[in-house]
């Protein structure tokens, strides 16, 4: 009896290391984007899953203004044509010039690697579907291991002056509208583990006391709460975790801000694809 009893406590005891290790796990995520993916992962998402005792790292390889099809350009003939912000698990970020998408496929053994269109053509399928397919099969042959994403973008102030704005009628409503048939779109295609719906948790907290207020120029996200907005949607599916009950904010951003954009960000998680109020 005391022999299963000890074999009993080593067999828990073994239990718990295994759950400590995963528990313990670094998620390393990497983002093929823009402008836009610097918003989202580049700012307050470290901080969040540091607040939450998660462990991170976070890669970001950024051109201005890339759609798909320069990406595809770029897998093509192997250009060093990026700029790759890392964030490491300790919270440094180092900054590297002239980068090729092989190059940082290979750096980390990454869990998730996000795909995005530039936003003008955010909401045209046909666009998207002319190249995302062959960057989806690039991603693949490059990291194998690595879970598809697919970044949501946002639509536009509804007093933008972005020329791509004339693609939508130079309408909010319109554009978000198309970007959610595309991304639903997308998410059905069986390609991409779970669509990040930053455009939903932005156009939710369009309908709080915030107002059409989350963008610093008409379609980058405001430096404050805009950028908190889309990072909390972020933590929230890469981690299944309520981000209304992790305790990090910017010093920057209010307490009222916080709780609308975080309930905006979990509203946005369960239903991605539907605007839901929120009453603050």
């Amino acid at each position: 009896m005391k022999k299963l009893w000890l074999l009993g406590i080593a067999f828990a005891l073994s239990l718990s290391s295994v759950w400590a290790q995963k528990e313990q796990a670094v998620l390393k995520v990497l983002a093929i984007g823009n402008s836009f993916s610097v918003d989202a992962l580049e700012n307050n998402l470290y901080d969040l899953a540091k607040a939450a005792n998660k462990k991170i790292i976070i890669g970001n390889m950024y051109i201005g203004g890339a759609p798909i099809d320069l990406h595809v350009k770029n897998a093509d003939s192997n250009k060093n044509a990026y700029s790759y912000r890392k964030i490491y698990q300790n919270g440094e970020k180092r900054t590297t010039k002239k980068v090729s998408l092989a190059e940082v496929m290979r750096d980390e053994d990454w869990d998730y690697i996000s795909l995005q269109q530039a936003s003008p053509l955010s909401g045209q399928y046909q666009v998207i579907m002319a190249g995302l397919p062959k960057l989806v099969n690039y991603v693949r042959s490059q990291a194998p291991h690595a879970a598809l994403i697919y970044h949501q973008t946002w639509a536009y102030q509804q007093n933008s002056t972005h020329k791509g704005f004339a693609n939508y009628d130079n309408n909010q409503t319109v554009m978000y509208r198309a970007i959610m048939d595309a991304t639903r779109r997308i998410s059905k295609s069986g390609e991409f583990r779970f669509i990040v719906p930053a455009g939903t948790a932005i156009q939710n907290a369009r309908t709080s006391s915030l107002g059409d207020k989350l963008t610093r120029d008409g379609y980058h996200l405001q430096l404050d709460y805009g950028r908190f907005a889309a990072a909390c949607v972020w933590y929230e599916m890469l981690f299944r975790s309520d981000v209304r009950k992790n305790p990090y904010k910017p010093g920057s951003v209010t307490a009222l801000q916080a709780r609308i954009v975080k309930d905006a960000a979990h509203k946005a998680a369960k239903k991605p694809f539907r605007v839901q109020k929120i009453r603050l």
